[in-house]
């Protein structure tokens, strides 16, 4: 006798209970994290906006009318077809620079968030999981006194009295000194969680420490790790944008902050050159401004709760 499966046995003898079973599997199965973030309306005008820009970084060989360095075009030229935003006091396409500088900001966004990320990680977990010894004491005090030292001066004082400019360099200082506050955050998180039972049944099983750290309680803190990467890219957008405006950005490469300290020094605004000036700063704001929504969606991650009303 041949035994067919349940699902076609039901579609035999009723096909609106084959329907039916096949509603309850689907309402049964969890949402996977990409339709959680998906399901706010703010994070998909956040997703549509990281995702264009993401587009204009990797195709900017193409879209770009020309080289952003380029100086050869007759200086302080108004928008036209040859030059789509006008030219700089020196000749250099406006368009060009503003496309180019997308590269720049989203590098340093990704690499600079992911790494005070990462440093946050690291020193939150292990200071909460060893809560109460010397090791949660090392971490706490280095994390506190992170947290009392004003980053702006500090990030200025590392970047001006360096002999190498750069992306990385830039990279390396916004991460070494915005990890501080998501180290606090996880530090706490941690500690809610190393009581709990699968944590006790790994420490009896004979797992390391290390290992319950970052395979047992890690994965049930994702939404609010991924929260504070957003953040931290963020934020490692506008302070590259800040020191290039300052002047202490790299010279040698093209970006919105960049592109604003030479409209400033060369005085854009009293010759005219008004799209030298607002252009960069808009992309910019966009840019943050879709990031900060992605944040919305990342937020029903973490608290099941927001869903009912995104």
């Amino acid at each position: 006798m041949t035994i067919l499966p349940v699902n076609d046995v039901m579609a035999e003898g009723d096909p609106t209970q084959a329907v039916n079973a096949e509603q309850v599997l689907d309402a049964e199965r969890p949402e996977r994290w990409w339709e959680v973030i998906w399901s706010s309306r703010k994070a998909r005008v956040g997703v549509v906006i990281v995702a264009a820009y993401v587009l204009v970084a990797v195709f900017a060989p193409l879209i770009s009318p020309h080289d952003p360095l380029d100086s050869t075009f007759t200086p302080l030229a108004g928008p036209s077809a040859e030059n789509w935003l006008g030219t700089t006091t020196d000749g250099r396409d406006i368009a060009s620079q503003l496309i180019y500088g997308t590269r720049i900001s989203l590098i340093v966004g990704l690499f600079g968030g992911l790494l005070a990320t990462l440093i946050a990680l690291v020193i939150g977990m292990v200071s909460g999981y060893a809560e109460g010894t010397i090791v949660d004491d090392i971490l706490s005090f280095i994390t506190n006194v992170a947290l009392v030292i004003p980053a702006l001066p500090l990030i200025i004082t590392l970047v001006a009295y360096s002999e190498v400019r750069g992306v990385w360099l830039i990279v390396f200082v916004i991460a070494i000194t915005s990890w501080a506050g998501g180290a606090r955050a996880k530090r706490a998180q941690i500690i809610t969680l190393r009581n709990r039972d699968f944590v006790t049944a790994a420490k009896f099983s004979g797992e390391g420490t290390l290992r319950i750290i970052f395979r047992e309680i890690l994965p049930n803190m994702s939404s609010l790790v991924v929260a504070a990467f957003v953040g931290a890219a963020t934020g490692a957008i506008g302070a590259e944008a800040g020191l290039a405006v300052l002047g202490l950005g790299d010279t040698q490469s093209v970006s919105w902050g960049t592109m604003l300290y030479q409209a400033n020094a060369q005085g854009a605004i009293t010759q005219g050159l008004w799209l030298w000036v607002f252009t960069p700063g808009l992309v910019l704001a966009i840019l943050i401004t879709g990031m900060s929504f992605i944040n919305f969606g990342v937020d029903l991650l973490s608290n099941p709760h927001l869903r009912e009303d995104s």
